[in-house]
């Protein structure tokens, strides 16, 4: 069976899509974050106020890791860092998860089967 005709192929794909690109929005939300807290931002102002809102809950597992770099009231948030590279993990691991639901031939599976012994 040729597995790009697989019914479950189109599911995985689409799965796959939406994954990366709930990380690549959480990533880039959790990137203003670091940039505002890095120049010192207003946190009253609306739109600081809102992307420290929206990402706290994504930064608040992280935010006793490590202790934040303050310089003349810029802040270089380490703990922001950790949890980008944490939910690219994440992510990452969900993807390989859904690959393995991949149709495969048996000459295929036998293929990559070979090649991991190695």
């Amino acid at each position: 069976m040729d597995s790009s005709n697989s019914p479950s192929t189109k599911p995985l794909y689409r799965g796959t899509q939406i994954v990366w690109y709930l990380l690549g929005l959480l990533e880039i939300l959790l990137a203003f974050r670091f940039v505002l807290k890095l120049f010192a931002a207003n946190p009253v102002a609306g739109f600081t106020s809102f992307i420290y809102g929206t990402t706290y809950i994504f930064t608040a597992p992280f935010l006793s890791v490590f202790r934040m770099t303050k310089v003349d009231g810029n802040i270089f948030e380490w703990t922001t860092l950790l949890a980008m590279f944490v939910y690219w993990i994440i992510a990452t691991g969900i993807i390989k998860l859904f690959l393995m639901g991949k149709t495969v031939s048996t000459p295929e599976a036998a293929s990559k089967m070979d090649s991991q012994e190695k």
